[in-house]
């Protein structure tokens, strides 16, 4: 793996800096990468749900002391059906919108995801990434927002980045964001309100079934286990793909959207198995780069972007403990142009500055 740093690469630590535009990254990719194929869309749908199938087989015939195994599994396996909702999303899952919609209200179902929800939250994502105050899937937060918290909040938060507790955030995410369609448009809130009727709609008919024929211990063993290694998936991709030490936050008067989706995005290696299960949602870059490619054909898009434009590229990493301490012992506070601080820095320059007061 490389050991390049951000300041070394183009631009040099600062995302507004090169005046060329996505429309330019885009038209270099091979068109081969957009050609959506139907026979590997729907073997990816197939093998899906017999992974998922043998996950909950396994939970079913484990012993006690191989469960986490099972758990690990099917939670990872599940994953894969929200990557394949990403694409229904991003309507790359097939040529026609009903499809997409209809695959991604079913497959995002048994996560008691609202589909409508998180697509239009997600777009807007991809539409400011990087993008200081605007990005809705991960901004760092600023020294003066913290402090306009009220000290019960600032406590949860330096839990949630400071304490390893990073992987409910996601779970937070998703409580917070994705069922108030007051929240939304006006002309996205009927959209919003039928996804939400979905997986509210099935969580009212599934979840007493389980807990009638297998009780509490079934529930948990069966549903909410496997939900919570989906969700530690979801805010570590989340993280990964989007945070760095080196990696800056621009202001809106600032942003470069080609440069924020080619610079600001982090490709990282995780074990194969959980690429194959997760449809190679760690190869990122190329899917900010173009919502429009399908997840089959991210890596042919990240081979022709190295090519092209390596050194744009934020140096690859592998998923390991210490790329999450790296990213949860650093990246808490954000000043602009300075980049992040930990809590205990601030604290202690905070503690420094009223001492010389």
């Amino acid at each position: 793996m490389t050991t390049t740093t951000i300041n070394t690469l183009k631009p040099a630590n600062d995302l507004g800096t090169s005046n060329f535009k996505l429309k330019d990254i885009i038209k270099s990719l091979p068109k081969e990468c957009f050609a959506q194929n139907r026979r590997k869309a729907w073997i990816g749908v197939l093998t899906n749900v017999l992974m998922v199938g043998l996950g909950y087989w396994s939970l079913a015939i484990a012993p006690w002391f191989l469960l986490p195994i099972a758990w690990i599994f099917t939670g990872t396996a599940l994953t894969g059906f929200f990557v394949i909702g990403h694409d229904c999303g991003h309507r790359s899952f097939a040529k026609r919108r009903w499809v997409n919609d209809l695959v991604g209200h079913l497959i995002m179902m048994p996560l008691i995801y609202p589909f409508h929800s998180w697509r239009i939250q997600h777009n807007y994502h991809h539409a400011h990434t990087n993008e200081l105050e605007e990005d809705n899937a991960w901004h760092p937060i600023r020294p003066k927002e913290y402090e306009s918290w009220g000290k019960l909040y600032q406590w949860g938060f330096q839990l949630l980045m400071g304490k390893r507790l990073w992987w409910i955030g996601s779970i937070l995410h998703w409580f917070a964001l994705h069922f108030d369609w007051t929240k939304f448009r006006a002309k996205d809130q009927s959209s919003v309100k039928l996804s939400v009727a979905v997986v509210v709609l099935f969580a009212a008919v599934v979840f007493p079934l389980i807990f009638a024929t297998i009780g509490i211990w079934g529930f948990i063993k069966f549903w909410f286990i496997p939900w919570l290694v989906f969700h530690f998936w979801m805010s570590t991709f989340t993280l990964v793909h989007h945070t760095a030490p080196e990696i800056p936050f621009v202001e809106s008067t600032k942003w470069n959207p080609a440069l924020a989706q080619l610079s600001g995005t982090v490709h990282c290696d995780y074990p194969r198995w959980v690429e194959f299960l997760c449809h190679d949602i760690n190869v990122h870059v190329p899917h900010h780069i173009s919502t429009a490619i399908p997840s089959y054909n991210l890596r042919l898009a990240h081979r022709s972007l190295k090519e092209n434009w390596g050194n744009y590229l934020y140096p690859e990493c592998r998923f390991s403990w210490s790329l999450i301490t790296k990213i949860t012992d650093k990246c808490h506070l954000y000043t602009t142009n300075v980049g992040y601080q930990s809590f205990k820095d601030y604290y202690a320059a905070r503690s420094t500055a009223s001492r010389s007061a």
